[in-house]
């Protein structure tokens, strides 16, 4: 059984910076891909950004490029998201999701990672 928990959420203004973090346990081997997803009141749950184990491959959404960076540490079985320039409406629940399946590139369709975090809830005050 594989275990993820999120931390590193909390209450923002625009334009500031927060850093979650997503620690993976409960096998020996990192998993293949890792990914953020998030969901706000009342939306459905949306990619953010994913990311492969060799780090080859990182796609985000285009609601946060150039913005949130997605980084992952294998010997600590830890998948990062630096979110930086911060908006109101990046308010939501972020989950961690990870697969142990071979992906060339990280699924965008939460349907596709089996392994889920409980969330982190962000917050950005205008």
């Amino acid at each position: 059984q594989v275990q993820l928990v999120e931390s590193g959420g909390g209450l923002v203004q625009a334009g500031g910076s927060l850093r979650l973090s997503c620690a993976a346990s409960g096998r020996t081997l990192s998993p293949y891909v890792m990914g953020w997803f998030r969901q706000a009141p009342g939306k459905e749950r949306e990619f953010v950004a994913g990311i492969t184990r060799s780090g080859d491959s990182t796609p985000y959404a285009d609601s946060v490029k150039g913005r949130f960076t997605i980084s992952r540490d294998n010997a600590k079985n830890t998948v990062y998201l630096q979110m930086n320039s911060l908006k109101p409406e990046d308010t939501a629940i972020y989950h961690c999701a990870a697969d142990f399946n071979f992906w060339s590139r990280p699924p965008t369709n939460s349907n596709e990672y089996l392994y889920w975090g409980q969330g982190t809830q962000v917050t950005v005050s205008s």
